[in-house]
C-alpha cells in the first residue's frame, strides 16, 4: 500500500529581504550588464516594496559604489582588498557567500557573462538553492509568495520556460547582457555604503593572476554603440565585406543572424539573437534580415533600428524606426559613402556604390519610417 505523499512544510523566509545585484567590472571599469541589472532590479525591488542592494568586490573601487547608487541602488556593500584586484573564483565566491549569509537577500542577480556564470555557479554549489541561467525576462510575484519568475529560452529556443525557486532562498539567476534597460544615472541620488570585513583567507588560493592579455580582434557586440548586422539576404560571405566597410566608417561592430552563421559566412561570435548575443546599441542597421523572432528578440531594444530589405513586407520593418525597401547592395555602399563624407573619411571612387548619384541616398531615405 502506497503512502500518501505529504506536502512540504511552508518555510518562513521573512528574514530574507532585498534584491541584490553583483556588480561586475574589470579593474574598476564596470560592465554595462551591471547597470542594466540595477535598472531591472529597481523594478523588482519596488514591486516587492524592498531595497535594491549592490555588492562591489575589488580593490580601489569606491567609485563603483558611488556609481551603483547613481544607477538605482539603495545600499551598496563594498569589499576591498589588494588580493581582490582581479577576479578569481575562490576569493570572490567566498566574499559573495559571506555577504549572502550576513545580508540575507531574497534575490541575487548576476550578469550572464563568462565571469558572472563562473561566480554564480560556484556560489550555487555552496548554497541550498537553485540557479536559473541566461534569463531574458525577470518578474516577481508580490505578497505573499515574493517569488522570482526567471524566464529563459528552452527546447531549442522554441518556447520560453519560467523557473521558480519555491522552497529555498536566496533565489538566484544570471541574466543576459543587453536585455534590460539601465536607468539614467542620477548624480544627486543618495544611498548607503557598507564596508564589509576583509578576511585573511581571501588570499589563500592556489590560483594567481600573472597578467591579462587583451585580444585585439575580439568582437564586443554587447558593449557596442553601433552594430551593422547581416542575414540570409547577403547571399554569401562576400556580402559581409560591405557591412564591415560601413561598420568601420561608423566605428561599430558587425553582427549576424543564426542563418548567416550556420551557413559559414561569418563566425559565431558575431551571432545576435536567442542563441547568440542580446544587444542594445544606440544604432542597429539590419541588412538582408527578414526579422524572424529568434533574431529580433536579441536586438529589438536598440535605440534606433534601420532596416534594409528588398521585400517591403519583411517583418523586420514592423520594429524598425526607419525602413529602406530596396537593393542592399546599392543602399549599404551609398550609406557608407555618405557617412564617410560627413565624417571626413576617404572612400575610394572605385568602391562599390561610390559612384551612385546623390539621388540614390534621397530615394532610399524616403522609405517607410515605422
Amino acid at each position: 500500500m502506497s503512502e500518501e505523499r505529504k506536502a512540504a512544510p511552508e518555510q518562513d523566509w521573512s528574514a530574507y529581504r532585498g534584491v541584490m545585484i553583483v556588480i561586475e567590472h574589470r579593474r574598476g571599469a564596470a560592465k554595462k550588464v551591471s547597470w542594466q541589472l540595477l535598472g531591472e532590479g529597481r523594478k523588482l525591488a519596488d514591486k516587492l516594496e524592498t531595497s535594491l542592494l549592490a555588492l562591489v568586490i575589488g580593490h580601489d573601487v569606491e567609485h563603483l559604489a558611488a556609481e551603483s547608487i547613481q544607477y538605482g541602488a539603495d545600499r551598496v556593500y563594498l569589499c576591498q582588498a589588494p588580493e581582490l584586484l582581479d577576479y578569481r573564483t575562490r576569493p570572490y565566491s567566498r566574499v559573495c557567500l559571506s555577504a549572502i549569509h550576513e545580508i540575507k537577500p531574497e534575490i541575487v542577480l548576476y550578469g550572464a557573462t563568462a565571469t558572472g556564470r563562473d561566480l554564480a555557479g560556484a556560489i550555487a554549489t555552496h548554497l541550498p538553492t537553485g540557479l536559473t541561467a541566461d534569463c531574458t525576462e525577470l518578474d516577481v510575484e508580490s505578497h505573499p509568495s515574493r517569488l522570482l519568475m526567471a524566464s529563459r529560452p528552452a527546447f531549442s529556443e522554441k518556447m520560453m520556460a519560467t523557473i521558480l525557486c519555491k522552497q529555498y532562498r536566496p533565489q538566484m539567476a544570471t541574466a543576459r547582457a543587453g536585455v534590460f534597460q539601465a536607468l539614467a544615472p542620477d548624480p544627486g541620488r543618495t544611498g548607503e555604503v557598507v564596508h564589509l570585513e576583509v578576511r585573511e583567507d581571501y588570499a589563500n588560493t592556489a590560483a594567481q593572476v600573472i597578467a591579462f592579455l587583451e585580444e585585439k580582434s575580439s568582437v564586443n557586440l554587447e558593449e557596442a554603440d553601433i552594430i551593422v548586422a547581416g542575414g540570409r539576404g547577403l547571399g554569401g560571405p562576400e556580402g559581409f565585406g560591405l557591412l564591415r566597410e560601413l561598420a568601420e566608417v561608423l566605428g561599430g561592430e558587425v553582427g549576424a543572424t543564426r542563418a548567416a552563421v550556420d551557413a559559414g559566412w561569418i563566425t559565431h561570435e558575431h551571432q545576435i539573437g536567442q542563441t547568440g548575443h542580446t544587444v542594445r546599441p544606440k544604432l542597429y542597421i539590419a541588412a538582408g534580415i527578414s526579422g524572424a523572432v529568434q533574431h529580433t528578440v536579441g536586438m529589438q531594444g536598440s535605440d534606433v533600428i534601420i532596416a534594409v530589405n528588398k521585400d517591403p513586407q519583411a517583418p523586420i520593418f514592423q520594429i524598425a524606426h526607419y525602413a529602406l525597401a530596396g537593393d542592399l547592395f546599392q543602399i549599404i555602399p551609398a550609406l557608407t559613402r555618405e557617412f564617410a563624407k560627413r565624417r571626413g573619411i576617404g572612400y575610394k571612387a572605385g568602391d562599390p556604390g561610390a559612384d551612385l548619384p546623390d539621388e540614390a541616398m534621397t530615394q532610399t531615405a524616403a522609405g517607410r519610417g515605422v
